[in-house]
């Protein structure tokens, strides 16, 4: 039975990413096994089939990967667990026999990131590495669609990047080039790409960019560390949330989102979209 099953699978279909992923592979007529939590949540595509499982539960994940080649592995929800959530779905994976790897990781990712869910990133690239499965790594800087739900509302973005750059990715720029992998990926394995945009912004240039694009006034106020946490003290979150929120800034203020990498035009041959671009864009 698992034979006739199709031997890709696609995590996060229910999902932002995963569904861009999902949809555009069933327009390109591939197809595909849909892994979700919840059977009646996933997407109805040409080619697709849905299998039940979680990250959290080997046994299940293991039974629906059973015939996989390849897996489209979009990371987790942040959580304090997340990386042995990785772990367990990599081994599944592994269990299963599948092939292949195309894993959502974070552009710098690193044990010594100073973006804290860039450290998660780096060790489950490592885990995947110690697995023997095949692999491919799309290193994702800060999605271009995250940017103006930063702002308060009061329309101020606030947090420690000082005056630092980073080179924000529309997301759907990362579904085509998962799309791209997917599609052949025998001459991706071994192969990380960093994924960024056109671009180097400063946050108070974001801002800018956002007000004179959505004609609603962003500005950018810079924090102290010790500031950004205590603004977000009230929100009664957990530390190891709190530092991944005050990290997204740190690393800016670091540098280690500054750079602009080829391999989104590499993949996909088409020139990333800037901010500016993706906000003149209609917004579903």
């Amino acid at each position: 039975m698992a034979s006739e099953l199709p031997d890709l699978a696609v995590t996060g279909s229910t999902g932002g990413l995963g569904g861009m992923v999902a949809r555009q592979l069933a327009g390109l007529g591939s197809a595909q096994r849909l892994l979700v939590r919840d059977a009646a949540r996933a997407p109805e595509l040409d080619a697709a089939t849905a299998d039940v499982c979680s990250y959290e539960d080997s046994a299940a994940a293991r039974r629906a990967l059973e015939g996989v080649k390849v897996l489209f592995m979009v990371s987790a929800a942040e959580t304090g667990d997340r990386v042995q959530q990785h772990r367990g779905f990599v081994d599944a994976a592994a269990a299963a026999g599948v092939e292949h790897v195309v894993y959502t990781s974070f552009y710098g990712a690193a044990p010594d990131a100073a973006f804290t869910l860039a450290r998660d990133h780096y060790a489950t690239e490592e885990h995947i590495r110690a697995s023997g499965l095949e692999f491919t790594f799309l290193r994702d800087n800060l999605y271009l669609d995250f940017l103006p739900l930063l702002a308060g509302e009061d329309g101020v973005i606030r947090g420690p990047a000082g005056n630092g750059v980073f080179s924000g990715v529309a997301r759907e720029d990362v579904a085509r080039c998962a799309v791209a992998v997917l599609r052949d990926p025998a001459i991706h394995k071994g192969t990380t790409y960093n994924l960024t945009g056109p671009e180097e912004l400063t946050l108070a240039q974001a801002a800018g960019i956002i007000t004179e694009q959505t004609g609603r006034t962003i500005t950018y106020h810079p924090e102290t560390v010790e500031e950004a946490h205590a603004s977000r003290a009230s929100y009664g979150a957990p530390p190891w949330q709190v530092d991944a929120w005050v990290s997204t800034y740190t690393a800016i203020a670091a540098g280690e989102m500054a750079g602009i990498s080829p391999d989104v035009h590499g993949l996909t041959g088409q020139d990333p979209i800037s901010l500016a671009g993706f906000l003149a864009r209609p917004q579903l």
